[in-house]
């Protein structure tokens, strides 16, 4: 296990690869004020390289605090990264993926020191949005975590701690759910995607601004909430396979936005634009819920409840 000294905050931070997660990621850390490196077989070619980060074409000779893994969604490819860190550092250094879906469990298995091993999942663009999780593998300390979330948090991120990993993490899995049910309603044609992305921006979105997803039913009142479980749960999909309209958009090779077609027909729209249109309201909305909704003005903030075994 680490040792005392590993306790010291992270200040050298080592991105591998250069997609645009991984330059989003290194954009975070360099701005922050982090020694940040980028690892890339392309680092003579790199032109864009955010302020203060530099790229290298073979492992540093001084050992990071924290590499982030940002590569290819291949197991094999991602351990095959995580050996030639543990075969070139001797020091402790702690290995986190930006994997967003495959088990934190498959991916370290082949680890010598999977105590070190950790989930960073960052959101695209990963240089605007607020939040990032950061999650214990199996065999993870929780001071680990802790010490790669204070990290996080001092590249200005509003980092989410789980001490015990799950597929998924606790973002991908309720976006899922939501997701899920919603292709299952487009497929057998109760609504379309420009309704439930109406309701999603108009109802559910800003309710979940002011309130969040729990305790919005505290305030409404768990009798009715309970009430309505029972009625609408066993009427939701619960094949547990992957939706199938949404597999059959990507065998005919509508993938979205970039092909011209998805869930929308955007032939004439340039991706670039939308996704800059995107950002910039990214951008706004965080500075907004603090100002516009008064978060400086007294709220009434419930207290922490420990979770009991239902009976």
């Amino acid at each position: 296990m680490m040792n005392i000294s590993d306790e010291r905050p992270i200040e050298r931070v080592l991105v591998v690869g250069y997609g645009v997660m991984g330059r989003g990621i290194a954009q975070t850390f360099g701005a922050g004020g982090f020694d940040t490196v980028v690892w890339s077989r392309r680092a003579a070619a790199l032109t864009d390289l955010p302020p203060r980060v530099r790229a290298v074409d073979r492992l540093p000779d001084a050992a990071p605090d924290l590499v982030i893994e940002s590569v290819l969604e291949d197991v094999a490819v991602k351990q095959q990264v995580y050996a030639a860190i543990e075969a070139v550092y001797t020091a402790p250094v702690i290995i986190g993926t930006n994997s967003s879906g495959l088990p934190l469990e498959t991916l370290g298995a082949t680890l010598v020191h999977p105590e070190r091993f950790v989930g960073t999942h960052y959101f695209m663009p990963a240089e605007v949005v607020p939040v990032v999780e950061v999650m214990a593998g199996p065999d993870t300390p929780r001071a680990v975590v802790d010490r790669v979330a204070e990290a996080m948090r001092r590249t200005g991120k509003d980092a989410v701690t789980l001490y015990k990993p799950i597929t998924g993490y606790l973002i991908n899995r309720l976006q899922h759910c939501i997701l899920h049910e919603a292709y299952h309603l487009i497929e057998t044609g109760v609504a379309s995607p420009s309704e439930i992305d109406r309701v999603a921006r108009l109802m559910l979105g800003p309710r979940l601004c002011v309130n969040g997803l729990v305790e919005q039913k505290d305030i409404g009142g768990l009798e009715i909430h309970g009430n309505a479980q029972r009625a609408i749960v066993p009427a939701l999909e619960h094949s547990g396979v992957p939706n199938r309209y949404l597999q059959a958009l990507l065998k005919r090779g509508e993938t979205g936005i970039d092909a011209g077609k998805g869930f929308y027909d955007w032939s004439g729209c340039d991706p670039r634009s939308v996704r800059r249109q995107t950002v910039t309201r990214l951008n706004a909305l965080p500075e907004f819920l603090k100002t516009g909704l008064g978060e400086t003005a007294e709220r009434t903030t419930p207290k922490q409840r420990p979770v009991e075994p239902a009976e």
